[in-house]
């Protein structure tokens, strides 16, 4: 697959991460909810390329490189970097671009002050495999 075709085969989630979000003490949220949104951007890519929602059956690689809190604006973004016969290989990037100001940092005023990340900070990497079987390949909009 070109890199044209690449483009032409991603998705995008952007979402602020609630207090419903957080997991552990100071409002830490869980990795996996960084997994669940590559899992929605998986399944969008699979109903897209083959009209079908398709598998998810392996990571390859998965990195957590920065804490995410709740407040937290994430955007999150999926590839598909190589389609086989029921198997497509993707590639998946989370960026927080907004985060809430933590007392003590400069311009923080309230529970509520928040600044816009420039450039956004990657949060977690990774990178798996779809599965769609042949028989449930319908030709989506991006399909061959």
């Amino acid at each position: 697959m070109s890199s044209k075709d690449a483009e032409k085969n991603s998705v995008k989630i952007r979402l602020r991460l609630g207090s419903h979000d957080a997991h552990y003490a100071g409002g830490l949220v869980d990795g996996a909810k960084m997994l669940q949104l590559f899992g929605d951007l998986a399944t969008e890519l699979l109903i897209r390329l083959d009209g079908d929602e398709g598998l998810f059956r392996a990571y390859d690689s998965v990195e957590f490189l920065a804490p995410v809190v709740a407040g937290d604006y994430i955007e999150a973004e999926g590839w598909i970097t190589n389609v086989g016969n029921s198997s497509r290989a993707m590639r998946f990037e989370a960026r927080k671009t907004i985060a809430l100001l933590q007392p003590g940092e400069p311009g923080y005023l309230a529970p509520s002050s928040a600044k816009v990340l420039e450039p956004p900070v990657v949060v977690c990497r990774a990178s798996g495999t779809c599965v769609t079987p042949k028989g449930l390949q319908r030709g989506g909009k991006g399909s061959k």
